[in-house]
């Protein structure tokens, strides 16, 4: 949840018979008494010729500030800057109603609405609304299940048939990704680069009300169900709900009678894992 404070105020605009390009890497000019700076790569542009500046290095793909902690580097210093409070545990940004503090001053925003009652996102199909974007997304999710796409091993749920794809590489045998610092090996490359933050230490993503961080941004979506009481996955034998959909699939056994754990020593199965390995321990001790 890094901070680009300025990269965001982009201003799109028609063409004008005035604007000609120039050897710079930029042009500028005057619309409604603003002077804007344009990028002559993608036409997008800018309030301020140092947010300009900041935006070519996308183009040039030039990263020119390095974490000394973990060597991750960024397009702009502010980026960076905020990157830095991952390994200080600095958190700036204080609530004045509550005290909480925060390492972004997004989250700060965000969690304020705790306090006001403001929810700006609302379901135009149920009215609910939602103190974030990112919580009316998922939340919309339960009146698309059907256009949702399902992985038949573990019953996660993708919004694309790209993201299954993808994920399909984690049932499969192929593992060509592996971690240099322990050896682990994954199937896809986000997993190990989501991995090797288990090494540096490195919790980017912090929940707005509580300040509890996370490595990935899949477990600090998981955990903020616990806030919400979002339940998206539904039993498709009753009306229970749950936050995840591992945990519905387990569920489902209980209707289905499916039991895909098998004790190796006396031919006992079980619906979860966890009971596996708990029976395991107590009765098949050496």
């Amino acid at each position: 949840m890094e901070e680009n404070e300025e990269i965001g105020e982009k201003k799109h605009h028609v063409k004008t018979e005035e604007e000609t390009p120039s050897q710079s890497e930029s042009i500028s000019l005057k619309l409604r008494d603003k002077k804007y700076f344009i990028c002559h790569q993608c036409r997008s542009s800018f309030t301020r010729q140092e947010t300009l500046q900041e935006h070519m290095i996308i183009h040039t793909g030039e990263k020119l500030y390095e974490c000394d902690q973990c060597g991750k580097t960024f397009l702009c210093a502010s980026a960076l800057k905020s990157h830095l409070r991952v390994h200080s545990q600095e958190r700036p940004y204080l609530c004045s109603l509550c005290g909480k503090s925060f390492k972004y001053k997004k989250c700060l925003e965000i969690h304020t609405r705790v306090h006001t009652g403001e929810k700006p996102f609302t379901c135009d199909q149920c009215g609910k609304s939602f103190t974030q974007s990112s919580n009316l997304k998922e939340h919309m999710n339960i009146h698309t299940r059907e256009k949702l796409h399902e992985c038949d091993q573990c019953g996660r749920i993708f919004s694309r048939a790209g993201g299954l794809k993808s994920h399909m590489l984690v049932h499969s045998q192929e593992k060509p990704h592996s971690c240099s610092l322990c050896g682990k090996r994954f199937s896809r490359l986000p997993d190990l680069k989501a991995h090797q933050k288990t090494h540096t230490g490195e919790k980017a993503h912090e929940c707005f009300e509580c300040g509890k961080s996370f490595i990935t941004a899949i477990h600090l979506k998981q955990h903020w169900r616990t806030h919400t009481g979002e339940k998206p996955y539904k039993c498709s034998h009753c009306d229970k709900r749950f936050r995840r959909s591992e945990h519905v699939k387990t569920h489902e056994r209980i209707h289905t009678g499916e039991k895909p754990y098998h004790c190796t020593a006396c031919g006992k199965s079980f619906t979860q894992i966890s009971s596996l390995l708990s029976h395991n321990k107590y009765n098949h001790r050496k």
